[in-house]
């Protein structure tokens, strides 16, 4: 037996143990190499139905979960079927302690371990839908304005209720498929917060609903709003929440394993994403707002002229372009990306994110940066900012 599949079977009999003698929690499988391009990731957890244990599976797709019941023998041979080739990166969770395995781009596994998850959770099948915030997070919902104080959502907060389960839920399905830290609390920054919705629901489901140990740091440049945010992040028992008052450019993070920037306004995402890269972040999320710089550079091919002389297409043009190079300019420094709907437009005109996680292997080729200078080229884009960031010649 080589070497690799010696990794690969301690890791699929380290999964059967647990199953075994009751210490699993769960498993996380990302990395999706298969040929469903759709696929994201897979998620297994303990169930019995009808007395009998099972796993659930939950395969998630980019617009849609399928959920199947196994018992657990056939579940388990499934999934050794399935890791290390329709995916690359296995994460298991049990009570004694977390085992990761780790594909590299040549299909070399690596094997780390980590702290053991908090508790088992329940296992029953008919359970109430699980919440990405917990009863815990109440105090600071209610001091900043979204419940009232026995707990319902105040009449005109049920949008931002509803933004902050959808932002959770993303970030849920993102953190699965990128290699975070398991031997210290994760860093993670959000630029530009603003009163802090995201940011606290952020801390809460790291270090409350997942029990990853994260230091979530909250960026606004309003000091009245930095100083209320902290306040209630202290009377809220938030001990891994701090807010400092500051700009995108100017803050400092030698070391990053995740950056948020929801909303940055023009060229600010193009800040937020640099910063993010020169920290070394494994996850960039940004949801980008009022794409104004290269809209007056616009110089696409003749034929869209005619169109591009009303207003709201050359905005939309502008937006799309702006968007797919930034995307573009991520992939060429290294970055895996995904662009989606963020939250239904009935609740939000500004509802584009880009999720960027971090590959291994090499970086900054020709290929990719030919996509890039192709795209700038269609549309006579001259200079940008995320560009200038990365000193990359649109030329």
């Amino acid at each position: 037996m080589t070497n690799a599949a010696t990794v690969r079977e301690d890791f699929l009999a380290q999964l059967a143990a647990s199953a075994r003698d009751g210490s699993f929690v769960k498993l996380t499988l990302g990395k999706a190499r298969g040929a469903d391009v759709s696929l994201r990731n897979l998620l297994a957890r303990p169930v019995v139905l009808r007395g009998t244990p099972h796993f659930s599976l939950v395969w998630r797709h980019e617009r849609q979960d399928i959920t199947k019941n196994h018992p657990v023998a056939d579940a388990l041979a499934l999934l050794g079927k399935l890791v290390g080739t329709d995916f690359h990166s296995a994460h298991l969770f049990t009570t004694a302690r977390t085992a990761q395995l780790e594909y590299s781009e040549k299909g070399v596994p690596r094997l780390t371990y980590g702290p053991a998850e908090a508790a088992k959770p329940d296992d029953a099948h008919d359970r109430a839908k699980q919440r990405l915030l917990t009863a815990q997070s109440q105090p600071w919902l209610h001091a900043l304005g979204v419940t009232t104080a026995p707990g319902a959502v105040r009449e005109g907060m049920a949008d931002k209720h509803r933004q902050m389960h959808k932002f959770v839920e993303i970030l849920s399905h993102l953190t699965a498929d990128t290699a975070l830290p398991a031997h210290r609390p994760i860093e993670i920054a959000d630029m530009g917060c603003g009163k802090g919705y995201l940011t606290f629901a952020t801390h809460d489901y790291f270090n409350l609903v997942v029990a990853r140990a994260a230091n979530v740091h909250g960026v606004e440049a309003r000091p009245e709003l930095v100083a209320r945010c902290n306040e209630i992040a202290r009377t809220a028992g938030c001990a891994r929440l701090a807010f400092q008052a500051g700009t995108i450019t100017s803050a400092v993070f030698p070391a990053l394993d995740v950056l948020i920037a929801l909303h940055a306004c023009d060229t600010a995402t193009d800040d937020a994403i640099a910063k993010g890269v020169q920290a070394g972040a494994a996850l960039i999320v940004v949801a980008p707002c009022c794409q104004k710089e290269i809209r007056a550079q616009l110089q696409a091919a003749p034929v869209l002229a005619p169109v591009l002389r009303h207003g709201i297409f050359q905005e939309r043009q502008a937006e799309f372009a702006t968007d797919a190079l930034r995307a573009l300019l991520l992939e060429w420094a290294g970055y895996d990306t995904k662009v989606f709907e963020f939250i239904s437009t009935e609740h939000t005109a500004k509802n584009l994110m880009i999720a960027a996680t971090k590959r291994p292997g090499a970086a900054r080729t020709e290929e990719a940066a030919k996509k890039v200078r192709d795209l700038a080229e269609f549309y006579g884009i001259r200079h940008q900012a995320l560009a200038r960031h990365f000193t990359f010649n649109l030329h």
